[in-house]
């Protein structure tokens, strides 16, 4: 059974699992290229390093939001063009995705270049932070182009059904950045640029990898000189759906320069070093659920497009029920072993730890509701609804947590910047609880009247 054959008939549970676990470690090997950043300058520079990579991560941030804007969007047209039967239209749409991912992140280094000391001062760097966040983010900021790519294009891997593919491009990329973190930064002593190094590293392998795939491995939709030309009509198709993940990051990097800034007023360079840890961890419980969330975006989106609405339905289910033991096995860990997860990146810090383990708790108290609310608002990208998608995308990040961490800190302090996320979690799982009761009748009523679309067809054809 071919990719898109499968897509439609195969059994809904065996595809989330085939698209899912590769998409899944995908994500979790994704994860650690920032990890083990933080792990390797933590232990071998310092807190202050792990302060400054804090501080650089908004920008991170902000080029992913490029990635995810043009990868998401373009993957969902991909998958939808591919269950219309429309091979061409989708490598037009994937031609003119790679050229994006070529140009914007070149535009943001550039003015990044232009005004890199306002920036970093801007995201919540000290004085004494800032030329470690400087000498980390300028290298990152040179290949900006070469994590887009990978990042980016990965998901067109997963849209014609080849998981395993996706997943190896990930894996070699943080492979590469793991050793190579190991001997810039412990054994050759080169300190935080080391570490970005390491990273840049990594993604120029993850893009050579992926570019390959395209040019000349066995992929069905090929990369081809031609559709490497921008088409209006597709650039804002495909960002018109790729905006609402998009939007989220961008709302990610806001809320973290707002949480710097919060920390550094009411905590200082301890706390901003300890929301570092805390980012870390947050960074690896999220990544399965958007793994899972992303493996069932190929098998809604077909399905949407080849209307088979009860398949949709029921990849929806199974994917919210994944996500949500993810949510509650990882929210048990932590709160099980806080003070030896800090450990991972301290070096005989007894006060950062400490303080680590005691707002890991309560910032992740809430967690178990992620599931639900991550797998949701996927879904309405995988079926090409932008505006449900970025309310819920949001909700948490921008409409809830950014006022809660501008007003709570002033009762609370530094108490109040961890009570923040678990109220903003479960507000927003109320909300997003509310759109998608909304969206499954509408799903309903597509069921209906493709049914009777069936039965009529079929009354004609016995005639």
């Amino acid at each position: 059974m071919n990719g898109t054959n499968e897509l439609r008939n195969g059994k809904i549970s065996t595809l989330l699992w085939k698209f899912s676990w590769p998409a899944v470690i995908a994500m979790l090997v994704n994860s650690m290229y920032n990890i083990i950043d933080r792990i390797f300058v933590g232990r071998g520079v310092g807190p202050i390093a792990i302060a400054a990579i804090t501080v650089a991560f908004p920008i991170m941030l902000i080029l992913m939001a490029v990635s995810v804007l043009i990868g998401v969007g373009a993957t969902s047209l991909i998958s939808i063009r591919l269950g219309e039967k429309k091979p061409e239209e989708a490598e037009k749409i994937a031609g003119n995705a790679a050229l994006l991912l070529v140009l914007l992140p070149l535009c943001i280094s550039i003015i990044y270049f232009l005004f890199s000391v306002p920036i970093l001062t801007f995201f919540g760097a000290s004085a004494e932070v800032l030329p470690y966040a400087k000498a980390f983010i300028n290298i990152i900021m040179m290949a900006s182009s070469l994590g887009s790519i990978s990042m980016g294009m990965v998901n067109f891997i997963r849209a014609e059904g080849n998981p395993r593919m996706s997943m190896y491009t990930q894996v070699i990329g943080t492979l590469i950045n793991i050793i190579l973190n190991y001997i810039f930064v412990m054994k050759l002593g080169f300190g935080i640029r080391g570490s970005a190094l390491a990273t840049v590293c990594g993604q120029i392998f993850s893009s050579i990898w992926v570019l390959t795939y395209f040019l000349f491995g066995p992929s069905i939709i090929k990369i081809k000189l031609k559709n490497l030309k921008l088409h209006k009509n597709l650039v804002i198709s495909i960002m018109s759906i790729g905006f609402a993940p998009f939007a989220m990051q961008l709302a990610n990097s806001l809320q973290n320069t707002i949480l710097n800034k919060a920390l550094m007023n009411y905590g200082g360079d301890m706390a901003l070093s300890s929301m570092g840890i805390i980012g870390s961890i947050a960074t690896l419980m999220f990544m399965p659920i958007l793994g899972i969330s992303q493996g069932a975006q190929p098998i809604i989106g077909f399905n949407y497009g080849a209307k088979e609405f009860t398949r949709v339905k029921e990849a929806l289910k199974k994917a919210v029920i994944a996500g949500t033991i993810i949510a509650v096995f990882s929210t048990a860990v932590v709160h099980l072993w806080p003070s030896q997860i800090a450990n991972m990146f301290i070096n005989n810090n007894p006060k950062l730890t400490q303080l680590t383990a005691h707002a890991m708790c309560i910032f992740f108290f809430m967690f178990p509701v992620a599931g639900f609310q991550i797998v949701s608002s996927q879904y309405f990208q995988a079926v090409g609804k932008p505006i449900q998608s970025t309310i819920l995308g949001l909700s948490r990040q921008l409409f809830l947590l950014v006022p809660l961490l501008l007003i709570l800190p002033r009762f609370w302090g530094i108490e109040g910047v961890w009570r923040t996320p678990p109220i903003a979690d479960i507000l927003s799982a109320l909300i997003t609880a509310s759109v998608v009761f909304f969206e499954m009748k509408h799903i309903k009523e597509n069921e209906k009247e493709q049914l009777q679309s069936n039965t009529f067809d079929s009354a004609i054809i016995e005639k």
